[in-house]
């Protein structure tokens, strides 16, 4: 089967991770992370794409901001949903490459690697088409990521631990 021919599923790494994501990034602190992103947004509406379940999307809203979402996993959704606030965003369940949220935003996210889910460049494009649609006008698009080395992809792939402790990996 050719690469082409493999299809995504956007709700795979939520059915995955959702029990453990919150317990596996605690050592990740995102004050400084929301600074920033209520600073950019002005007091404006932001939309997080790939909101999971909450760890930038909820502090944003504590500062009275309105946060809205796209979200691939429903697993997910649900561990948003049993925060205290996670009522207060709407949430769209769906693949962030053309899923809609309704409203115009001063902000749209796609934090945390969250690019690198896409399977392919034409998903990355689709998804930045999506964003701008997102947009109001003077609004801002952050992309968080990191610069992936070339070298450590083998046959396809690659392998990279995200935590390494004691009792876990």
């Amino acid at each position: 089967m050719r690469e082409a021919e493999l299809s995504f599923d956007a709700s795979a790494y939520g059915r995955y991770v959702a029990d453990v994501y919150d317990e596996t990034y605690a050592y990740l602190t995102p004050d400084r992370a929301v600074d920033v992103l209520a600073e950019l947004a002005d007091g404006g509406p932001v939309c997080k794409f790939g909101i999971g379940t909450g760890r930038l999307a909820l502090p944003l809203v504590e500062r009275g901001l309105t946060v809205a979402g796209i979200e691939g996993s429903p697993e997910m959704v649900a561990g948003l949903r049993s925060k205290a606030g996670g009522d207060r965003i709407d949430v769209a369940v769906g693949d962030f490459t053309h899923t809609r949220v309704p409203g115009e935003f001063a902000l749209v996210l796609l934090a945390f690697n969250t690019v690198f889910a896409l399977p392919d460049q034409a998903a990355q494009v689709a998804c930045f088409r999506n964003a701008a649609a997102h947009l109001r006008p003077g609004g801002r698009f952050v992309v968080e990521a990191w610069v992936p080395d070339p070298a450590a992809f083998r046959n396809g792939s690659a392998l990279r631990p995200v935590r390494v402790a004691e009792d876990s990996a």
